[in-house]
């Protein structure tokens, strides 16, 4: 169990709990432990919400026979976008892929509205036709199961993806539902606590941000499991440096973080953007800092938890997938919503073989993609005083006097303008649809009703 999925399904427990509904989580110790703050608070208020503990690894953690003789259907979440599951199945069964001689060959996707490419590289778990024979038996035994349960839960809301919506809804028989995004059950408490414990005080975060203007600080966060190198995460600091613009960088803690530590301290990274730029070293309370008016811009690896948080919260994207999913989810994005703008990977990072690949983004490409979707009216701005000119110097410089050019001569400036008034849009979408009358609040509410009709068909079955 990823954190990336965790996180939601807590979200739903409460949700569920909300609406009368009794919910018991099973878990292991570690990621009750996650979560014993939120929980506590849940379950004062009222909520009917049980914490059942299992020991992991061991055979007592297995369920006992008969476990089924309760009649509670199995109900399928992935964590992923409704997109990614239907497009997911329409490959596996139109079998495109088995023509293909190489698996960073782009197809296209068939039996969809809309013409995406992809390599099967970018196909989250591959495709079944280039695995080994192993995990061919295991992937097609995972199908299985998950064809056989009586339905499927998806963090997403209707209005996000339609289509896709409906015709997933098609292939699971009606058996569907779109109760998201959960995300935005959380209060602020909730939101700070929300998984591992912070490695920044929400008070020093949010003091942070307040010192910063409306829609100018560029948030950066590439997830848990985020694995890049340090000469690539240097390219990265170096390109958040040159945008001149406020920044929250996320560095996740790992075998790869003391060398990134020591190019910081050496080169005097922090010093140099002092005041601009906030280092997270660990987990952050990121539905908390995507929700705060300073923030103007998300980069992200477009895992699903942070695409739907960063849709909700109505800021742009700059795209940067690594694995999974992320690559439809920047498809998605980009060529779809039409709320971000990619860095321009191609190749998914391989776990134990990041070396090999390198360095994949450029700090020219990454502080282009940044600047597409933020705001340039919002960067600091130094008036000049009569008869100071020679003290304040060179405050434009060449490439910013070209940049500016080009922003007005080309679309460039009306591309991003669109861009944050779609996010915009879709964020008022998001709350609406959890919202009393909503479309997730609804899907939620045929949810219950489906699963109590089915309990008392098999009990008169049983009968």
């Amino acid at each position: 169990m990823a954190q990336g999925h965790i996180i939601p399904m807590m979200d739903i427990a409460r949700l569920l709990a909300q609406r009368g509904v009794i919910v018991t989580i099973f878990t292991t110790p570690k990621n009750a432990s996650r979560f014993a703050s939120v929980l506590s608070r849940a379950i004062s208020s009222g909520l009917q919400i049980r914490l059942l503990q299992l020991s992991f690894p061991s055979k007592e953690a297995g369920l006992p026979e008969g476990s089924e003789k309760y009649h509670i259907p199995r109900i399928s979440f992935h964590g992923f976008s409704c997109f990614c599951l239907h497009c997911r199945h329409m490959v596996r069964s139109s079998k495109v892929c088995e023509g293909l001689t190489s698996k960073s060959e782009y197809f296209i996707i068939p039996g969809i509205p809309d013409q995406i490419h992809v390599t099967i590289e970018q196909m989250p778990g591959g495709v079944i036709s280039s695995l080994t024979k192993e995990m061919k038996e295991h992937v097609e035994k995972v199908h299985d199961a998950e064809m056989k349960t009586y339905g499927v839960i998806i963090n997403t809301f209707e209005e996000l993806e339609k289509t896709y919506v409906r015709d997933y809804k098609k292939v699971r028989n009606g058996k569907a539902w779109c109760i998201g995004p959960v995300s935005l059950c959380n209060d602020s408490l909730d939101k700070a606590q929300r998984g591992n414990q912070a490695s920044i005080s929400e008070h020093h975060c949010l003091k942070w941000l307040d010192l910063h203007r409306s829609k100018s600080v560029v948030y950066v966060c590439f997830g848990s499991l985020c694995n890049l190198i340090p000469s690539q995460l240097v390219e990265l600091a170096l390109a958040l440096e040159d945008t001149k613009r406020p920044f929250v960088w996320v560095i996740r803690e790992g075998n790869k973080f003391q060398e990134l530590e020591k190019w910081i301290n050496e080169e005097g990274f922090e010093e140099r953007t002092k005041g601009r730029g906030l280092i997270i070293r660990g987990w952050a309370p990121q539905v908390l800092i995507l929700s705060h008016p300073a923030i103007g811009g998300f980069l992200t690896h477009c895992g699903w938890n942070s695409t739907l948080e960063g849709i909700s919260a109505g800021v742009p994207m700059v795209t940067w997938p690594l694995f999974g999913d992320q690559f439809l989810n920047e498809k998605l994005v980009t060529q779809m919503l039409k709320i971000g703008v990619s860095v321009g990977v191609e190749i998914p990072m391989k776990w134990g073989e990041e070396e090999k690949v390198g360095v994949v983004v450029k700090k020219d490409d990454i502080k282009r993609a940044i600047g597409m979707v933020m705001d340039d009216d919002e960067e600091e701005k130094i008036p000049m005083k009569w008869g100071e000119e020679e003290k304040v110097g060179v405050v434009v410089k060449k490439d910013d006097i070209k940049r500016a050019i080009g922003m007005v001569m080309d679309d460039d400036e009306e591309e991003s303008k669109e861009i944050r008034e779609r996010a915009y849009k879709l964020s008022e979408m998001a709350n609406r649809a959890v919202q009393k009358g909503g479309s997730s609040q609804i899907a939620m509410t045929s949810l219950i009703e489906d699963i109590i009709q089915h309990s008392r068909n098999s009990e008169e079955t049983i009968n």
